[in-house]
C-alpha cells in the first residue's frame, strides 16, 4: 500500500479558491477521513489526488512519487463515488471485472480476484444479477468490490454511504471499518457526517473554506478542538457556546466564567492556565453531555450549578435532550432519562467544568 502527501496544494477556479495551501501527510494503511460542511474543499482534495482535477499550486505524492502530471489510470488508486457508477447492462460479475479486462489481465486471474472480493463483501450470491435487481447497500458493496479487485495502493471513497438509509449506514460503516483492517490498505474517505468520521477514522482532517483547520485522532479533536469551528463541528449535538467574562473574586482569588445569567467557577486545575485572561471577554464552550440534571449528577466531576428555564425536550429513550434558556440564549443539555423537564419551568443543572473550553472571540482559537 502507500502513504500520501499534500505539500502546499492549492486549487483555484478563477477567483474561487477551493483548496488553500493544504499540507497533509497520510500514513501507509491509515484510514483518514476528510470532514467538513458542503463547499469546504474535501471532495476537491480527493479529486486532486485521483487526478480528476489539476493542481494549481503545490505537490501531491503517492509513496514519495510526485503524481501531479501522472494520468489517473497510472496513479494506482481506486475511487468509490456517491452514485456507485455501475454499468446497468452488466452483471455484478462483469461490473467488478470490467477494469481488469481493460488492463488485459488474464481471464483466470480476473475470475479469482472477482470471486475473492465477492466473498469478502458477502455478495457471492449476487454475481449474476444486474444493478437494477440490487438494493442500495448491495450496489454500494459492488462498487467497493470493483475497487478491491484492482488491489490499488490507495482507496478513495467520496461520500459512499449518502444514498443509504440510516440503519444501513450504521451497518455499512462497521463493514467498511472491518474491510479496512482486513485489506490493510490506505483509505481516504470524504464525508460531511461527523458521526461517520468519529466512528471510522484513524485520524480526521477537518476542513473549512478550503483550509485545513485541524488533523488528529477523533478523541483528540473531541477533547481538544483547536478552534470554535472544530469544537462546533465535532460532536453531536454540537457544543454550546456562551459569551462570558472571566472574572476573579478578589478575596479568594477564584476565577469564574460570568455569562450574566450564570456564574460558574473555573476549576483550580484550569484556573492557573487562564488567569492572565481575567477581566477579558471570552467564549465559553461546554458540550451537552457535560451538563447534567442536578438530581442525577455523576460522581467525581468538577461541578458548578446554575438554574435555567426549560424551552422544550426530546426523549431519546436512554437520555433526554433538554433545550433550555439562560439569559434569553438557548442551549442543549443531555440529561438522565429520569429527569423531569417541563416546558416553561426552571431546571437545576450542573456543569462538569473539568471539561470546559475557552476561546478567543477575535481569533476563535482555543486558549485552553
Amino acid at each position: 500500500m502507500a502513504s500520501v502527501d499534500y505539500e502546499h496544494v492549492t486549487k483555484r477556479w478563477g477567483d474561487v479558491v477551493a483548496v488553500n495551501d493544504l499540507t497533509l501527510h497520510i500514513n501507509d494503511k491509515e484510514f483518514m477521513v476528510y470532514v467538513g460542511p458542503s463547499g469546504c474543499g474535501k471532495s476537491t482534495s480527493l479529486r486532486l489526488l485521483a487526478g480528476l482535477e489539476e493542481v494549481t499550486e503545490g505537490i501531491i505524492k503517492i509513496d514519495d512519487r510526485i503524481v501531479n502530471d501522472v494520468p489517473p489510470k497510472d496513479r494506482d488508486i481506486a475511487m468509490v463515488f456517491q452514485s456507485y457508477a455501475l454499468y446497468p447492462h452488466m452483471t455484478v460479475y462483469d461490473n467488478m471485472a470490467f477494469g481488469l479486462k481493460l488492463r488485459k489481465v488474464p481471464k483466470k486471474e480476473i475470475d479469482k480476484k472477482v470471486k475473492e472480493a465477492a466473498e469478502l463483501l458477502g455478495i457471492s450470491n449476487l454475481l449474476d444479477r444486474k444493478p437494477k435487481a440490487l438494493s442500495g447497500g448491495q450496489r454500494q458493496r459492488v462498487a467497493l468490490g470493483r475497487a478491491i479487485v484492482r488491489n490499488p495502493k490507495v482507496f478513495l471513497l467520496d461520500e459512499p454511504l449518502s444514498n443509504l438509509d440510516a440503519k444501513l449506514r450504521v451497518e455499512t460503516r462497521a463493514n467498511l471499518t472491518r474491510l479496512h483492517k482486513r485489506l490493510g490498505a490506505t483509505f481516504i474517505y470524504v464525508t460531511h457526517d461527523q458521526v461517520e468520521a468519529m466512528t471510522m477514522a484513524d485520524r480526521i482532517a477537518v476542513l473549512r473554506d478550503g483550509i485545513l483547520q485541524q488533523v488528529d485522532k477523533p478523541q483528540v479533536l473531541y477533547n481538544h478542538p483547536a478552534n470554535i469551528f472544530v469544537a462546533g463541528f465535532i460532536g453531536s449535538p454540537s457544543m454550546n457556546f456562551f459569551d462570558v467574562t472571566l472574572v476573579e473574586e478578589m478575596d479568594t482569588k477564584k476565577l469564574f466564567v460570568d455569562g450574566g445569567s450564570f456564574r460558574l467557577e473555573v476549576p483550580p486545575s484550569i484556573a492557573e492556565k487562564v488567569r492572565k485572561y481575567r477581566g477579558q471577554q471570552l467564549i465559553f464552550g461546554i458540550r451537552p453531555e457535560d451538563i447534567h440534571a442536578r438530581a442525577f449528577t455523576p460522581p467525581d466531576i468538577e461541578a458548578a450549578a446554575f438554574t435555567a428555564e426549560v424551552d422544550f425536550s426530546e426523549l431519546m429513550g436512554n437520555e433526554i435532550f433538554v433545550y433550555a434558556l439562560t439569559g434569553g440564549k438557548q442551549f442543549i443539555a443531555r440529561v438522565d432519562p429520569r429527569t423531569k423537564a417541563v416546558p416553561g419551568q426552571p431546571i437545576d443543572l450542573v456543569v462538569n467544568m473539568g471539561n470546559m473550553h475557552l476561546f478567543d472571540p477575535n481569533t476563535e482559537m482555543a486558549i485552553i
